[in-house]
């Protein structure tokens, strides 16, 4: 399509906008009749003749990150390769990555990939991608590079706290299959589940997990470990904090329009599970694990145990276009149960530990939270943080074993 045509659609459909908006119209109006004379220019004057298709996607993906840092375009790779991430399934290196200053900065490498077993820790910063700069890359851009075909080689450039000069580390490429639940027994019948993200069957491996223990023995407790996972899919999130509780609200949204407002409720489990529970969080918990720590807390279910979560409490909705493009935008705002906005604060635990085994053995490590990302969206007042006189152990999963040894003891906290 040509793309003056584009434009006057553009002001066409600015023109049958409602009554009540007739400010906005012309503000935007005259806003999109300077884009439309900077496109004009660039056409005609470049020394090279631009694509109307590169030009607009790079309008587009302009607009998109001046939000909020969870708001992008994707291309059509871009979208397939999210709908691909989505299935746990990928060609990478298996890392969690965002920017921060500017900087591509790791956010967690993910357990048992080729990132993790070449030494990449929290914090670094990817200051190149084969030797190309990263000052200022967006995500979409950096993942691209970093992802590719089993068997390859990706480079990137290290720069951490402590080291005298950057530092390469050469990766090898390998299939990401990212087993979302690891489960094992630990002593005297207590249980060890590890979520480390949420995907499409996180909640039928984690009911498969459980019946698993089950099977074995009388479960005492189980110890939920979800420090360092990203979140992922909201409906997994629910399903997964259902498995634990029999009835009441487990997370709500709200958002400008009436369709953005949502609310997810347990149902009543065929085979409940009432044994105590304790969930380890940390400053790498985001997004959809903190609604199942801020669910589980709520409701008095479990006890958290670690440090104040990530604190992305944003919803993003995916919308396709016709080309095969696709918007995530941010739309609405996550509440726990008790109607606390996980946003730039997180969850605070009932017992905080100022140290786990992670920040013992990398103490230069500062882990990111939605707080420090640039452009972040501010949520509402802080909550006051409860601390408990412990201040910190360099092994929570050994804590929390005790915690659910002693339960009784630790009913001041869950009321």
């Amino acid at each position: 399509m040509n793309l003056r045509r584009i434009i006057s659609i553009l002001f066409v459909l600015i023109l049958i906008c409602g009554q009540a908006w007739a400010k906005e119209k012309r503000d935007t109006y005259d806003e999109l009749k300077t884009f439309a004379e900077v496109l004009d220019i660039v056409q005609k004057s470049y020394v090279e003749l631009p694509s109307s298709k590169e030009l607009i996607y790079g309008a587009i993906k302009g607009m998109l990150n001046s939000l909020d840092p969870h708001s992008s375009f994707l291309t059509p790779d871009e979208f397939k390769e999210l709908q691909i991430e989505t299935k746990g399934k990928f060609g990478g290196v298996g890392i969690e990555i965002t920017v921060r200053e500017g900087w591509l900065t790791v956010v967690s490498p993910i357990e048992d990939t080729p990132a993790y077993k070449a030494g990449l820790k929290p914090g670094d910063k990817i200051i190149k991608i084969n030797n190309k700069p990263t000052k200022n890359m967006s995500l979409n851009e950096a993942v691209k590079l970093i992802r590719g075909p089993k068997g390859t080689k990706v480079t990137l450039t290290i720069w951490r706290k402590g080291f005298a000069e950057p530092k390469d580390f050469e990766i090898t490429r390998s299939i990401i299959s990212i087993k979302s639940v690891k489960v094992k027994t630990l002593e005297d019948q207590y249980g060890y589940i590890r979520l480390t993200s949420f995907q499409e069957n996180t909640s039928k491996e984690l009911a498969k997990a459980l019946n698993e223990l089950e099977k074995r023995h009388p479960i005492k407790g189980v110890i939920l470990d979800v420090r360092n996972n990203p979140g992922g899919l909201l409906d997994e999130a629910v399903k997964v904090a259902d498995e634990f509780l029999d009835e009441g609200l487990i997370v709500y949204t709200k958002g400008r329009l009436k369709g953005q407002g949502m609310q997810f409720v347990a149902h009543k489990n065929e085979k409940p599970h009432h044994y105590p529970i304790v969930v380890l969080v940390n400053e790498g918990t985001a997004s959809a694990a903190e609604i199942v720590a801020g669910a589980l807390q709520d409701h008095h279910r479990a006890l958290i145990i670690g440090r104040p979560t990530f604190g992305k409490g944003s919803v993003q909705t995916i919308m396709p276009l016709e080309d095969g493009s696709a918007l995530r935008l941010t739309t609405a705002w996550y509440y726990t149960p008790n109607g606390r906005s996980i946003q730039a604060k997180g969850i605070t635990p009932d017992l905080i530990f100022e140290q786990d085994i992670e920040k013992v053995k990398y103490p230069h490590i500062h882990m990111i939270r939605e707080r420090d990302l640039e452009r972040h969206l501010k949520g509402e007042e802080e909550l006051p943080i409860k601390k408990d006189e412990h201040k910190e152990t360099d092994f929570l999963i050994d804590v929390a074993l005790q915690v659910l040894k002693n339960w009784d003891s630790f009913t001041h906290l869950r009321y």
